[in-house]
């Protein structure tokens, strides 16, 4: 056993005609990660799982090649690993679109979580979210690049009315807008029992973080029923978005396996 189970969904929802966002689990690896596509045409689809493909292909080989040099205490080696993956997706979106017209301005969120022996790294663009439900707390990991986060922050607006707002689809960062991006990276000490969960905006614009821990509290025992139905929630709200999710349980330390 590697210490760590992994499961993930996605949702059209109940307005939207296609599904932009995509997600990818390795639990052998470690590696989970979530991306929220933006553009027309279906641009945002291109984007999310340009982003998604770019960033594994990266990730895997550079564990693969290092995994044998290197040191026991390798937080500095994924945070640089998870920042130069994300950089490498920003500029192949940019550069595909700026080579089809209907691709023009296309860009995508992303939420990579890296699990090392103890430890996650995880790295972000966007307002895609991760989440740490521990000891019966759940706790945003990641700080939204957004325009009422910003408000938040100036302590403008209230976090219910951040949640509301009609501006909070806003992102002031994403992959392929622009030429160079800026990856936000932290490292966090990982706990037996912690319940991750990585999730785009689908999910956080319609629960509040209470109604999220609280599901969690009630079915994070079974991370493929708790997944279902927090999307079932979503869905019976009006599913305004696309919804997706993805749990990751820690349950004892994590070895990479080799290859991975």
């Amino acid at each position: 056993m590697n210490g760590l189970i992994m499961t993930g969904r996605t949702d059209t929802g109940m307005v939207r005609e296609h599904n932009e966002d995509c997600f990818l689990i390795i639990p052998e690896s470690g590696i989970a990660m979530l991306a929220d596509g933006m553009g027309g045409h279906l641009a945002g689809e291109v984007a999310s799982a340009l982003a998604v493909d770019k960033i594994t292909h990266h990730l895997l080989k550079a564990f693969a090649e290092h995994r044998k040099a290197r040191p026991a205490n390798s937080e500095s080696f994924e945070a640089q690993v998870l920042v130069n993956a994300i950089k490498g997706a920003n500029t192949a979106i940019h550069q595909a679109s700026l080579s089809k017209a209907e691709q023009s301005g296309m860009g995508t969120t992303i939420v990579v979580a890296s699990f090392h022996d103890n430890r996650l790294t995880v790295a972000h663009v966007g307002d895609s979210r991760l989440y740490r439900y521990r000891r019966q707390v759940l706790s945003q990991l990641t700080e939204d690049h957004s325009m009422v986060q910003e408000l938040l922050r100036r302590g403008l607006i209230s976090a219910d009315e951040a949640r509301t707002s009609v501006n909070r689809n806003l992102v002031t960062r994403a992959l392929g807008v622009d030429p160079v991006v800026e990856v936000d990276v932290n490292e966090e000490t990982v706990e037996k029992g912690d319940l991750y969960l990585l999730c785009s905006d689908g999910l956080n614009d319609v629960l509040s973080d209470e109604e999220i821990g609280t599901m969690l509290a009630q079915h994070g025992s079974n991370l493929e029923a708790a997944a279902q139905q927090l999307i079932t929630e979503v869905n019976a709200r009006g599913g305004p978005d696309n919804v997706s999710i993805v749990l990751i349980q820690a349950n004892g330390r994590f070895t990479r396996a080799k290859g991975h």
